[in-house]
């Protein structure tokens, strides 16, 4: 009788961890889609001109390396100034997302991805491709881009 009742209790706990490991693997897919989903929404506020809303996803603190930098840029000031500028003298611009793998880590997240985008910049058409990672942080219940880093690719890539 005793060693049943062990068993039973033994059962118990193990099927109370599995559901709670089942639940946090549920939350985790959760998050991995929210970030994936912040990224679309940072690049359709570009595609729609809307300034405002892509530096509501960018963290204070944001720095990044672009496909044509020479130097890192930092801060959320410059990367707004910077979109704003390309907005301004870009249509219509579009960027899809390829092969997206999203690694938490806590409040900090990073996601690798390839990508393609078109469009025209003062008046010059552009298709290009490259590879990117980015760094983002969870502040106030919301993922925060806080690093981006790109690199385009060549044909023979």
């Amino acid at each position: 009788m005793r060693k049943i009742s062990s068993l039973i209790l033994l059962l118990s706990i193990v099927s109370g961890c599995s559901k709670t490991i089942q639940k946090e693997s549920i939350s985790t897919e959760e998050e991995k889609q929210q970030i994936k989903s912040t990224l679309i929404a940072m690049w359709d506020a570009i595609e729609k001109g809307d300034i405002e809303r892509y530096a509501s996803y960018v963290h204070e603190d944001f720095t990044q390396f672009g496909e044509y930098d020479s130097v890192l840029r930092s801060g959320k000031e410059a990367e707004v100034k910077a979109i704003k500028e390309w907005i301004e003298n870009s249509t219509p611009i579009h960027t899809e997302m390829h092969k997206p793998n999203v690694t938490i880590n806590g409040n900090t997240a990073f996601i690798t991805y390839y990508w393609s985008d078109s469009g025209s910049t003062n008046g010059e058409p552009f298709a290009t491709r490259g590879k990117s990672t980015r760094i983002f942080v969870k502040e106030n219940g919301a993922w925060l881009c806080i690093h981006g880093h790109y690199t385009l690719l060549t044909d023979s890539q």
